[in-house]
């Protein structure tokens, strides 16, 4: 053989392996012309046929048992060879190929069309075969020829309309799909397999990679990944590109499934160890064992990728698929779904609101106002549950508006009561990016015609942070509005004293973990201290969080707090509930005082008629009384 025709083989068999169609499910789009071929030649045998470097594999078959066979003396190979139609009306008659182990099977009829791509690389035949001599018409060899340029059509067809990425060269999403339905089909019910999927970066690496570097960098991402894979899998095996930087595998339990993450994390190391991405890219892998009868291709790969995001969120390279965590992401995302529904149907959504007690004097000053909602098929939805949620996706700007304007028409509600307070909303982080978003709480204020000094938004360290220069800016408006600003669940976060110091807050809110417990432990007494008294010396005002029993008030009246919020006093309350709540404590207050007032004013008259020249240097029994007044009691 020539150089030039080692050349073209080589190409050949190129073209046919960048399909991507050798060692594929069969595909009822195949059958059917295979079946029409059969009949159309009232023949026992029908193929497509691929020719590798070594054998004849059918992609498609009528009468035929096995998949391939050798590709020595193989009548489908010489069509390969030639590019061109072969009829052979005889086998045994054939000087060539009456010793081949077709003949010797007992096949005596071959005729074959061959299968050309558009640049002109012959795959391999459409061909029909007999166990009996016969002739060949020129009408049948036209149908031959036809129904060879309708294979060539699917194949194209499944390559160029939606079946490989351009990139990659690699079968995509749709292919697997189609694969995938075409393995059930020849599966047994209950047949296992497992399936890995490869994810090349996070979307927050993507992002950043993107962002400094041109689209090429992608490309080359993804084209060095699909060769790697194709490596490590070796010869019939497939691989798919399913998303932009995802790559999935099916493939049978042939080894425990226990041991396919140490043996995928020791090719991931390695490949991690050779790229020069490593530094910028942390590949992971997801994998998930499933009963083929049981699921769908779609289902797989969302299986899958939820291993990914376990690998990604615990840090690790591989991960196996846990319902478990499955089962608590997909309720997040429905309870995600379904909020936004809640924001737009009365009812389910309400305010409660927990006092907040000034501890030198006992009083209610302000109250924070928390969001609760009532699921209409699951209940009560606790905060701590739907919050983080909520607060990461863009709801967090619709479901802060519909807290404000609630709270805000209660406020107004409370004043025209007679009940004046200060109300305390909770703020996120995409709040804080929102660039009218302080006008817009000015403009709430001003419809109501409400002080602005009834309002406090409270802001955690972390929303702070995360983008500190468009927060700071957002914040410094809301300060020159003279709208209240408190940090919320201090010490949790980055804690950091520059931006503390930078941050014009008014209150300092510390978070309920250092204050649970605090009277059994010195050291979070000691830390607490420290909080309260350079918070203090920077201007802000304290209010501890989940003050639960007299001696954490005690221990927090003794370190200079300012103002305690808890159980103690209460636990958040309906609107309701709140007011008599309220009313209640007004009440307590005022009580002891008009009627101490009435008894004041007897003694006062009876000291002064009896012992007049004392009244000169001894303090008068009101005086005595306002002086106890001031003394601090544990409420």
């Amino acid at each position: 053989m020539t150089i030039s025709c080692l050349t073209t083989e080589a190409q050949r068999l190129d073209a046919l392996h960048k399909l991507n169609i050798l060692d594929t499910p069969p595909s009822e789009a195949f059958d059917r012309i295979t079946r029409m071929a059969a009949r159309l030649f009232n023949l026992p045998i029908a193929a497509v046929s691929l020719t590798d470097s070594d054998r004849q594999w059918f992609k498609s078959r009528v009468g035929i048992e096995h998949c391939s066979i050798p590709r020595i003396k193989a009548p489908c190979g010489s069509v390969a060879d030639n590019a061109e139609l072969l009829v052979i009306s005889d086998l045994q008659d054939d000087a060539y190929f009456r010793d081949s182990p077709l003949a010797a099977s007992g096949i005596r009829y071959y005729a074959g069309a061959p299968l050309v791509t558009a640049d002109g690389h012959c795959l391999g035949a459409m061909c029909v075969l007999g166990t009996e001599p016969r002739d060949t018409t020129p009408e049948e060899l036209t149908i031959l020829c036809d129904l060879a340029a309708m294979v060539m059509s699917q194949i194209e067809i499944m390559h160029a309309l939606g079946r490989v990425d351009s990139i990659s060269g690699l079968p995509n999403r749709n292919q697997f799909i189609e694969d995938f339905q075409d393995m059930q089909r020849d599966s047994e019910d209950g047949a296992q397999r497992v399936a890995v999927l490869i994810n090349l970066a996070t979307p927050a690496q993507l992002a950043h990679a993107v962002r400094a570097m041109n689209p090429r960098y992608l490309d080359e991402l993804v084209t060095d990944a699909a060769a790697w894979i194709r490596t490590e899998l070796g010869a019939g095996r497939k691989v798919y590109h399913v998303a932009t930087t995802q790559f999935a595998i099916l493939t049978t339990p042939e080894m425990a499934i226990d041991r396919y993450p140490p043996l995928l994390e020791a090719k991931l190391a390695h490949a991690i160890a050779t790229v020069k991405t490593r530094f910028v890219a942390t590949p992971t892998i997801g994998v998930v064992p499933f009963d083929i009868s049981n699921t769908d291709a779609l289902n797989v790969l969302r299986r899958a990728q939820s291993a990914v995001q376990d690998a990604i969120e615990s840090g690790t390279s591989v991960a196996m698929y846990s319902v478990g965590e499955d089962q608590v992401y997909r309720r997040r995302f429905s309870l995600l779904n379904d909020f936004g529904a809640a924001l737009e149907s009365p009812g389910q959504l309400r305010l409660v609101f927990q006092p907040r007690i000034d501890i030198a004097s006992g009083e209610c000053v302000g109250a924070e106002a928390l969001l609760r909602w009532n699921h209409p098929t699951l209940g009560a939805i606790g905060p701590g549950e739907f919050m983080p949620i909520v607060e990461r996706s863009r709801l967090a700007q619709a479901a802060t508006s519909w807290v404000l304007n609630t709270a805000l028409d209660q406020q107004l509600a409370w004043r025209h009561a007679g009940l004046v307070l200060q109300l305390s909303l909770n703020v996120s982080a995409l709040n804080l990016l929102e660039a009218d978003f302080a006008d817009r709480v000015v403009e709430g204020l001003q419809r109501r015609r409400l002080p602005h000094d009834c309002l406090e938004l409270e802001i955690t360290e972390s929303a702070i942070m995360e983008h500190p220069t468009k927060a700071h800016a957002t914040l410094d408006a809301l300060a020159h509005a003279g709208i209240h600003l408190a940090i919320d669940d201090f010490g949790t976060g980055y804690s950091s004293l520059a931006y503390l110091q930078r941050m014009p807050a008014d209150v300092v809110k510390i978070d309920q973990s250092f204050v649970r417990g605090i009277e059994h432990d010195q050291r979070q007494q000691g830390l607490v201290r420290a909080m309260i008294s350079l918070s203090q010396e920077l201007g802000h005002r304290v209010v501890a969080e989940g003050v639960e029993n007299g001696a954490a008030l005690a221990f927090l009246r003794s370190a200079g707090c300012d103002e305690a919020q808890g159980y103690l006093f209460a636990k958040p309350m309906e609107v309701a509930d709140f007011a008599r709540w309220h009313q209640a404590q007004a009440a307590q207050e005022e009580a002891p005082t008009l009627n101490m007032d009435s008894a004041l004013e007897a003694v006062e008259r009876a000291f002064a008629m009896r012992v007049p020249r004392l009244l000169c240097t001894t303090p008068s029994p009101r005086n005595l009384l306002a002086a106890a007044r001031r003394r601090p009691l544990i409420r």
